[in-house]
């Protein structure tokens, strides 16, 4: 894919030249301008600590929150950066204070490493964890809300779902949820992790009670920059993971929320700050168009994908997908195909297990080209 200027996108990011790189999901991968700009900002850093981590700390970081902020169609003191989202939603889940008998709703479809955070949780406080099932392949958003909504009983205090699936790719229906959740007095944490940088987001209108997302992955920031979002009415409600400066602060500034989560110690914030380079990058480069080129090299290719087997995971014309998508797999051996994709076609793409199937999961980011997905549909004719 290539810029106004002619450019192939693909020379603007750091990615070895030798690999299909159809995994943006996993870990994303950050531009080139945007990583110089991060590297400077560490060498300023280490160049005057005492100046940048002291004296200038406290105003770059806001400007910093301002930009994302305006990107996010959200307030600037209601979200705090974070590594990742999976540290926010640590946040959210460690300080809420359920107790024995609650329930915490969630669907079958979450990542991993965030249905441990709420196991931790619940097996502390007593609580329970009510996964609602979501039959695949999808087809009618209606029924997806009606299958989650079905699971909530006068114990359930929290409806914690992705905003996009991390695995199957899928945009869940959130907005109604939501809106129900707030009547019945349900706390909503929303995992959009996926979300920032490859679907339009307004988090003020939005309305969830918590979001947690990665600006390191469709953002195009540096690994380890992430955010939280929090309604102004539940601020108080979070308590910090790491109690420092911030904490009933001597020179408090305009948001508690903002303070308590903020300053955490002495750590490299250099990711934090390079955030509004990469907002500048997408800006420069029109960045959603090349989102929208994205999704329709993607949708393309989809047939040609099915045609070597693979089910696709929804079948309506209902926009379940946006730059990612999933597909069954009729393979006996997903960890071996996987492995045979890298090893013997240098395609690095994520092939999982989840419930006794195999799901492969396939990104188009900008530096992607026809040839890359050709090559995947090659190699699974072959191997499959």
């Amino acid at each position: 894919m290539r810029n106004e200027a002619g450019e192939d996108f693909r020379d603007l990011f750091l990615l070895r030249p030798d690999i299909a790189f159809l995994n943006h999901g996993s870990f994303g991968a950050c531009p080139r301008p945007v990583f110089e700009a991060y590297q400077e900002l560490q060498l300023e850093l280490e160049r005057q600590p005492v100046l940048f981590l002291d004296r200038e700390f406290r105003q770059r970081m806001a400007a910093s929150r301002e930009a994302l902020a305006t990107y996010l169609g959200a307030t600037a003191d209601d979200l705090v950066y974070v590594p990742n989202a999976t540290t926010a939603l640590n946040i959210v889940a460690r300080s809420l204070l359920l107790g024995p008998g609650d329930e915490i709703l969630t669907t079958d479809l979450e990542y991993g490493a965030i249905d441990r955070v709420w196991e931790f949780t619940a097996r502390r406080r007593g609580a329970r964890i009510i996964r609602a099932e979501i039959p695949l392949p999808v087809d009618d958003p209606d029924a997806v809300v009606d299958a989650i909504w079905s699971k909530v009983t006068p114990r359930t205090r929290v409806l914690s779902i992705s905003h996009v699936a991390y695995l199957t790719a899928l945009i869940l229906p959130i907005e109604p949820l939501i809106e129900k959740a707030r009547r019945a007095g349900i706390l909503t944490v929303i995992d959009g992790a996926h979300a920032p940088g490859q679907i339009p987001l307004a988090l003020d209108d939005l309305g969830a009670d918590f979001y947690a997302a990665n600006c390191h992955k469709w953002m195009l920031a540096p690994k380890g920059s992430g955010l939280l979002h929090a309604r102004r009415a539940v601020q108080p409600l979070l308590d910090p993971l790491v109690v420092s400066w911030g904490w009933e602060s001597e020179m408090p500034g305009p948001s508690r929320f903002v303070d308590h989560h903020e300053w955490q110690g002495t750590k490299d914030v250099a990711p934090f700050l390079a955030v509004p380079a990469a907002i500048d990058f997408m800006e420069a480069h029109r960045w959603d168009d090349v989102c929208l080129a994205c999704r329709a090299l993607l949708r393309s290719k989809i047939a040609e994908i099915v045609g070597t087997g693979a089910e696709p995971l929804c079948t309506s014309e209902y926009a379940w997908n946006a730059q990612m998508a999933g597909f069954r797999l009729p393979a006996p051996d997903g960890a071996v195909l996987k492995a045979r994709l890298y090893d013997e076609h240098r395609i690095e793409i994520p092939i999982v297990e989840w419930k006794g199937q195999w799901l492969l999961r396939i990104s188009i980011q900008a530096y992607n080209s026809a040839d890359d997905i050709d090559a995947l549909i090659a190699a699974l004719t072959q191997l499959l």
